[in-house]
């Protein structure tokens, strides 16, 4: 009878116990603070209305070594390394226990990947609901109760399930559209805000400039001031709904030797001052101006050094130079890779020291948090990293999560909400606006487009593309928003006013692909068959629309290719094609710059859609039968043949000129010259005439503005955009700089008729090179201004003179 009663007695003991929990948890919640460290008291960090200085300092002078440890780690969410949807009772035995920096991608779906399907994805509030749970466990469970910071993809619009949709970057790019831009950053902003993210990995500001590179596709494009703009814009709209952004891949990234990576060790060969005036231009840009939260470092060397071990580049530029305020998280693998690829460390440890000391806050992995807590702490405590570098470290970490409001408002605040501000209709409609932005006509022979249904009855639609939609979605953005092929679009468009026939005509590569390039393979049975009864059909029909180009696993991370044309059997389809007497458009989905010379020079119209979003096939129809007038041009050059790479803008003088004619040395007529498409490219169904350029003043000291005006008319009879592009070239400097420079662009709307006048402010910015020192210096001496509707289309000139004191 006793031990019956010694058992009611703990029984009841224990729920008096847990009832005592419960109501200490409730009372952390007060009246615009929270007690996070449970004492009972505001502390200084909970007080909302201290400094932010003072509320870091506060809360670290509390930290224990392991607490502060946690805040210098991600989490990688839902079925990558964390097993758990919701928090269980393991994590109180976790590496976690003590917090974590952050958890990125949690319970977001990842678009063909069945591991990251979850019940929490959608509807949207369910998410919010468990991104709150999760928090309140870091709030509740921990001693200190540290948010988390919820990080996410956001490149091609918020990697999560439903999310709203944007092209890739290279086409945002083709759009040279900023308040498009910004408009995108404010969705995606609000929608990360709304589902509880409170850290988006985006914008991408590497410089593409080797057309090769698999992840040019990820990119703005090949020039910084255009990136910079972009990203400047993508910034200030992501972090203008209480959201960090966090700028990649820092830095010197996107130009690997011979446009390699995967396994290759990324190896970029970048002369200083190039690196600084092209490579980092556009980080320098973005964090004045934009103040971005985070910066994630990349896993390439520069000169050797390994960018995520290198204090030059993570303190001396980033923080001392730049003036960066968040906190740098690494790429995937960069630290590993310290000893693993570059070998400039002899084990794992080691490389965990040297990040440190460089100036990384965050190590992201897909490893478990152990497997950097582990050799961190040894380091701590055997005193080869001192715990003042430590606290550096931590600090601007938790300077971030004070900044975006985690110690004052750690929770979506309803969750219910949710499902009206994620994806909403207006969101649909911007999406396929600027996935109609994106397009870039850059053929029309005849003025064979806009297609004129009345005339029209019979239309083939064609191309291993055609039916195809996977390439509209990114392991980088939404998942599972319902999407349109090409020919579908258009068949639904055409109704019953038209008969759409479709045949694939052939895969989008053949079986010995890419070998294929190299050693030519003649075609099966089967692929001949394919050709043929495409062309069956071509020749029954009034009008062949064929959709060619690379599907989603021939361009991306780690997929950089050796030859850039059509592959697979896609050249001999459209020969074929052409061969029937047919008038041929050709729909280019892709995301490299292709080297389409012979479909160039036949094919009499080509519309070029990278990788749009899902709304691509209505998109299509509508550009095609001149519902919509396309006004993109490119960000980047299409070279004409591999072997011109690099071949880019802006250039040094001559470093892409001709071969002489005559001469006392050699001479002659042995290469391809010229790009195939410029950079700034693109075409329109109507015409444009520019007019009345003014530049003032014409004289000006080294601190002046320099406003440039000058009036754009819509000349033709339709309604359409202009991308009115100025570009700045230095006459005479004290070292050589590029040929000339964008340095100013704005898309136009213009109603048939019409004339606006566009104003430009030349700042002294943006005459600044780096001078014989490497100093950001304005020289003395003549510039010229270039109006142009691309790099090679210069339609008005006229100079200025800055004045030596």
């Amino acid at each position: 009878m006793r031990i019956y009663k010694v058992l009611f007695f703990v029984l009841c003991l224990f729920l008096l116990t847990s009832a005592g929990k419960k109501t200490d948890k409730q009372k952390i919640y007060h009246k615009g603070w929270i007690d996070f460290n449970k004492n009972g008291a505001m502390d200084i960090f909970e007080d909302p209305s201290q400094g932010e200085d003072e509320r870091v300092a506060d809360l670290l002078s509390q930290m224990t070594m392991e607490e502060k440890t946690c805040q210098m780690v991600t989490l990688y969410g839902y079925s990558r390394i964390l097993k758990d949807e919701l928090p269980t009772a393991e994590w109180k035995n976790s590496a976690w226990k003590d917090g974590i920096a952050n958890i990125d991608e949690h319970l977001n779906t990842i678009a063909f990947r069945p591991k990251t399907e979850n019940q929490y994805s959608f509807p949207y509030h369910k998410h919010a609901e468990a991104i709150n749970t999760i928090q309140k466990w870091f709030i509740e469970e921990t001693r200190l109760g540290i948010p988390a910071d919820f990080t996410n993809e956001g490149t091609h619009g918020l990697c999560h399930d439903r999310a709203t949709p944007l092209p890739a970057p290279i086409g945002i790019g083709s759009t040279w559209n900023k308040e498009l831009v910004r408009k995108a950053g404010e969705i995606i902003g609000r929608e990360a805000k709304a589902l509880g993210y409170t850290n988006v990995y985006a914008p991408i500001l590497d410089v593409a400039r080797d057309q090769r590179w698999g992840r040019i596709l990820e990119c703005f494009s090949e020039d910084p001031f255009l990136i910079a703009e972009l990203g400047t814009q993508m910034t200030l709209g992501i972090q203008s709904q209480g959201v960090a952004s966090t700028l990649k891949h820092y830095a010197v990234y996107s130009i690997p030797k011979g446009g390699r990576e995967g396994n290759a060790r990324t190896d970029p060969h970048v002369a200083p001052r190039e690196m600084h005036q092209l490579h980092l231009y556009p980080f320098r840009k973005v964090i004045e101006e934009a103040s971005p939260l985070g910066v994630m470092s990349s896993y390439n060397d520069y000169d050797g050094v390994p960018i995520t071990g290198s204090r030059y580049f993570l303190t001396e530029l980033l923080r001392e130079k730049f003036g960066f305020k968040g906190y740098v998280v690494s790429d995937s693998d960069a630290v590993k890779f310290l000893t693993t690829k570059h070998h400039v460390a002899e084990d794992y440890k080691e490389a965990v020291r040297q990040v440190v000391e460089a100036g990384l806050n965050v190590r992201t992995n897909f490893k478990t948090p152990e497997s950097y807590l582990e050799p961190l702490r040894e380091l701590i405590q055997e005193g080869s990293i001192s715990m003042k570098t430590i606290d550096a470290r931590v600090a601007d970490v938790l300077s971030v999560k004070f900044k975006v409001g985690l110690f004052d408002q750690p929770y979506v605040e309803n969750p219910n909400s949710s499902d009206q501000l994620v994806h909403t209709a207006k969101d649909e409609t911007f999406a396929k606006q600027i996935t109609k932005e994106s397009l870039v006509l850059l053929k029309n022979e005849n003025n064979l487009l806009p297609l004129d249904i009345k005339n029209l009855k019979n239309v083939l639609v064609t191309g291993p593309l055609a039916d195809e939609v996977r390439y509209a979605y990114s392991r980088y953005g939404p998942a599972n928003n319902p999407a349109v092929s090409i020919y579908q679009g258009i068949k639904n468009y055409g109704g019953e006013k038209l008969n759409v026939e479709y045949a694939k005509g052939c895969d989008v590569i053949d079986a010995d692909w890419p070998g294929s390039e190299i050693i030519p393979t003649p075609l099966t049975q089967d692929e001949q068959s394919g050709i043929e009864a495409a062309v069956q059909k071509a020749k029954e029909s009034d009008i062949i629309i064929a959709v060619l180009g690379e599907d989603e696993k021939r361009v991306g991370e780690s997929r950089s290719r050796t030859s850039l044309g059509l592959p697979g059997r896609q050249f001999q389809l459209i020969q074929a094609l052409y061969a029937t007497g047919k008038p041929v458009v050709l729909v280019l989905v892709n995301g490299h710059p292709l080297t389409i010379n012979w479909e160039n020079k036949f094919v009499p119209a080509i519309l070029e859609a990278w990788f749009p979003g899902p709304s691509v096939g209505d998109v299509i129809a509508e550009t095609l039968f001149g519902d919509y007038n396309p006004g993109g041009k490119l960000s980047v050059t299409f070279p004409k043949t591999d072997g011109q790479i690099p071949l880019n803008f802006p250039c040094k003088p001559g470093s892409q000129a001709s071969q002489p004619g005559e001469g006392p040395n050699g001479y002659g007529n042995t290469r391809v010259l010229g790009p195939l498409y410029p950079f700034g490219y693109g075409l329109s169904y109507t015409t444009f005439e520019y007019s009345d350029l003014k530049v003032s003043p014409k004289t000006s000291q080294v601190q002046g503005d320099i406003q440039v005006s000058f009036a754009i008319k819509n000349s033709g009879d339709r309604e359409g955009d202009e991308v009115v592009q100025l570009y700045l070239k230095d006459e005479v400097s004290s070292v050589t700089t590029y040929e000339f420079q964008l340095r100013g662009f704005e898309r136009v709307h213009l109603l048939p008729g019409e004339t606006k006048t566009i104003n430009f402010t030349l700042h002294p910015d943006d005459l600044a090179l780096l001078d014989k020192d490497m100093n950001w210096t304005v020289e003395p001496g003549t510039f010229k201004v270039m109006i142009g509707s691309s790099s090679e289309e210069i339609h008005l000139t006229e100079g200025f003179t800055i004045l030596n004191r």
